[in-house]
């Protein structure tokens, strides 16, 4: 090492104080350098990675080049720093740039913060790595069984890497995973948002009333009033299900169940086989009211639209894989 080189890792250091090993140095604490943050007494990284440039390359216009910038630029970058630091950096002549002592101190200590940032940057992505390699779905009944499957092969398509895992229950069950961190998005059905969560409205329901032929409403003419929907027992949901829910704000909770089914696919084998009536999504009974094995019952005067919802925990947008199936269920 130069004598001058020497004196300025002394000067740099203090009096007598060894050359910083690594954890040290400019910005290594808190409380050396000046007060404030240390974002206002560091470089920024562009411009560290500008300055080894330079030392590698012997020549300011290179190291712009290699970093996509003008030489004007690099030289404004340049200066700036050295107004920062409150020592000159590079020497620049006819025949290039050339580190003055302090600066290849400074280049040292900037290597370092540089590999510590790339060393940072693949940590980061093998945790995005990580994350995107999988995803976890929960959602309610009816999502899960009639849209889910075509919103999941559209994803599949995008991600064919992905692992994707569905747990199909009710609304309550959805908040649940998703609270807990078992989930990475949900889908729900109710008619509120469970607390806790945030929402997107993805598409739109209703409820129909629906009995097999023999019943005697298959055949009748004038359309259900809710005292009439109230007063007769249903299969129904159960409590906790977006169904159930939809339903029992409907009638003012008077909903009197003859049996309480958890899937849809039971309540409609109930319904076929003549146990009664029940009310149900549009999307889960299409096939069985084309072959004639349900008839829907019209209804006047009872609210059974409703939304259906992309869920997920309040201030956590989703992202990676997630982000990509809440936006394939918009399109």
């Amino acid at each position: 090492m130069s004598e001058a080189k020497s004196k300025a890792e002394t000067e740099a250091n203090g009096q007598g104080t060894p050359r910083p090993g690594p954890g040290t140095g400019p910005g290594a604490g808190t409380g050396h350098g000046g007060g404030g943050p240390l974002a206002h007494r560091v470089p920024d990284l562009g411009a560290l990675e500008l300055l080894l440039a330079v030392a590698r390359l012997g020549s300011l216009g290179g190291a712009a080049r290699e970093m996509g910038i003008s030489q004007p630029a690099a030289s404004s970058r340049i200066r700036s720093m050295e107004r920062q630091l409150g020592v000159a950096l590079v020497d620049r002549s006819p025949r290039g740039s050339r580190l003055t002592d302090a600066g290849a101190l400074v280049t040292d200590w900037a290597r370092r913060i540089v590999e510590a940032a790339e060393a940072f940057d693949a940590g980061a992505q093998a945790l995005r790595d990580r994350r995107d390699s999988r995803l976890r779905v929960a959602a309610s009944m009816t999502i899960a069984e009639y849209l889910l499957p075509g919103w999941l092969l559209a994803l599949r398509a995008q991600r064919p890497d992905t692992a994707v895992s569905l747990l199909a229950g009710n609304s309550a069950v959805v908040a649940e995973r998703l609270l807990s961190g078992e989930a990475d998005l949900g889908f729900v059905e109710g008619v509120s948002v469970p607390p806790g969560l945030d929402s997107a409205v993805i598409a739109h329901d209703r409820l129909i009333v629906v009995t097999a032929p023999g019943h005697p409403w298959a055949r009748r003419r004038r359309p259900l009033e809710a005292s009439e929907l109230a007063a007769t027992p249903l299969i129904l949901r159960e409590k906790g299900s977006g169904t159930r829910q939809v339903l029992d704000a409907a009638l003012g909770g008077l909903a009197r169940p003859l049996i309480e089914l958890s899937s849809t696919t039971a309540v409609k084998a109930a319904v076929v086989s003549g146990a009664g009536p029940a009310v149900l999504s549009e999307l889960a009974v299409g096939e069985e009211l084309a072959m004639r094995r349900l008839v829907r019952v019209p209804v006047e005067g009872v609210a059974l639209a409703r939304d259906l919802r992309a869920v997920w925990p309040t201030g956590h947008r989703p992202v990676g894989p997630a982000r990509e199936l809440l936006s394939l269920t918009r399109g």
